[in-house]
């Protein structure tokens, strides 16, 4: 547990450009993020150990309804100024049992404060219960030196509490810390369950998010085994045919492979189809309108990164002249498109990412690509391949 004086930091706690976002590119990137991180729509949002309130600022400033709290009440008392007019609450107490009695809250957001804490899991644990079905918690944390936490003992203890965990690697975006950085900083958004029915669970789990205080009963068990039911997060990937060409986007400000080429991809969101997810993607990243009538299944294959959980993919091939000529949409996250021979991809590419092309291009159809947890996310040929493609069954036309 760290001994920081927080008072005594205040005074200078915004010279940090991450902390105080006082140069216009650092504000730009943590707003980006911000609004990838926290829902959509207005919503109530807890920020704990809010320092001086430059997080809570900008979520203010998106339209969500924050409440901000930090234990030094000279820490609060600047947040107070910096949130004058924005309708935000500030309070004082510990970000480990914040002061707000029975309220719940759509999202949860946590900076650099849980390495900083005796218990971590037990407060995460708590910060749960303050999450409505269907919310999220919001941590940024990383490992510096000899103190943070790696991501690996968050992602266990978040497991039991959550229904999906997307991991953004941070220490590769400058813009974010307003230098580079050599350690391990990270983004965990952990989303739980939006009703006991959620998910395929039975009814007696509407108990998620309900903090029970003691010792579980027959119920709270059930409960808690139906959120920690295996789930995976599903990203959809095009394949852009233009001849024997295929369409790649290098990434770029996004906290994990960037510089590296990969397909227009992204996840699925709640309640769409792969489809829909798919045509969604293309429009947001390449300006291209496809139809879902337009897209053929290419490839499902279900990967692994290094160190991560797996998830499931499908690829979706397209013709180039369907939806209009792509262009870059995104260059905040994708430094360049360009057209590349299918029968000889980059080797500067994400590495599931080539194997989904290079079993594509040889007609499997269903593959496994799981990574070592040392395995670079790049493409490495010194590295063994880890596609399995799985058979397919033959199935014969029914007689008569």
């Amino acid at each position: 547990m760290t001994t920081i004086d927080w008072d005594a930091a205040a005074d200078t706690f915004d010279d940090e450009p991450d902390h105080g976002l006082r140069d216009p590119g650092v504000r730009r990137a943590w707003a980006e993020r911000m609004r990838h991180w926290l829902p959509s729509a207005p919503s109530d949002v807890l920020d704990l150990g809010c320092g001086t309130g430059s997080l809570a600022l900008l979520a203010a400033e998106q339209g969500h309804r924050v409440t901000a709290v930090d234990l030094s009440p000279r820490m609060a008392e600047a947040a107070c100024r910096k949130l004058a007019g924005t309708g935000a609450e500030v309070l004082t107490g510990p970000a480990e049992r914040p002061p707000v009695g029975d309220r719940r809250f759509d999202a949860v957001l946590v900076r650099h404060v849980l390495w900083a804490m005796p218990d971590p899991e037990a407060a995460l644990a708590h910060w749960a219960s303050l999450v409505r079905p269907g919310g999220r918690l919001v941590l940024v944390e990383g490992v510096w030196g000899d103190s943070g936490l790696p991501a690996a003992r968050l992602l266990g203890a978040l497991g039991p509490l959550a229904r999906r965990i997307d991991h953004e690697r941070l220490s590769d975006v400058p813009a974010l810390w307003g230098r580079p950085v050599h350690d391990e900083r990270y983004a965990l958004v952990a989303r739980t369950a939006r009703t006991g029915r959620d998910e395929d669970a039975p009814a007696a789990a509407d108990r998620s998010g309900e903090d029970t205080g003691g010792a579980p009963d027959r119920e709270g068990e059930e409960a808690r085994t139906v959120r920690a039911r295996h789930s995976e997060i599903v990203d959809v990937h095009l394949v852009l045919r233009r001849g024997d060409d295929v369409l790649l986007a290098r990434r770029a400000g996004t906290g994990y492979a960037d510089g590296l080429w990969n397909g227009p991809s992204g996840h699925v969101e709640d309640g769409e189809d792969v489809r829909a997810a798919m045509v969604r993607e293309a429009r947001e990243e390449i300006g291209v309108e496809l139809a879902p009538e337009d897209l053929r299944v290419a490839l499902v294959m279900q990967h692994r990164g290094p160190g991560d959980p797996p998830r499931t993919g499908w690829f979706f091939e397209a013709d180039h002249g369907r939806g209009g000529e792509p262009y870059n949409r995104e260059p905040h996250k994708c430094s360049e498109l360009a057209w590349h021979p299918l029968a000889a991809l980059p080797d500067d590419m994400v590495a599931y990412g080539r194997a989904g092309y290079e079993a594509y291009r040889r007609g499997e159809r269903f593959v496994l690509h799981w990574h070592e947890d040392d395995d670079p996310v790049a493409h490495d040929p010194g590295v063994p391949g880890r596609s399995v493609p799985l058979p397919m069954t033959r199935v014969s036309p029914a007689a008569g």
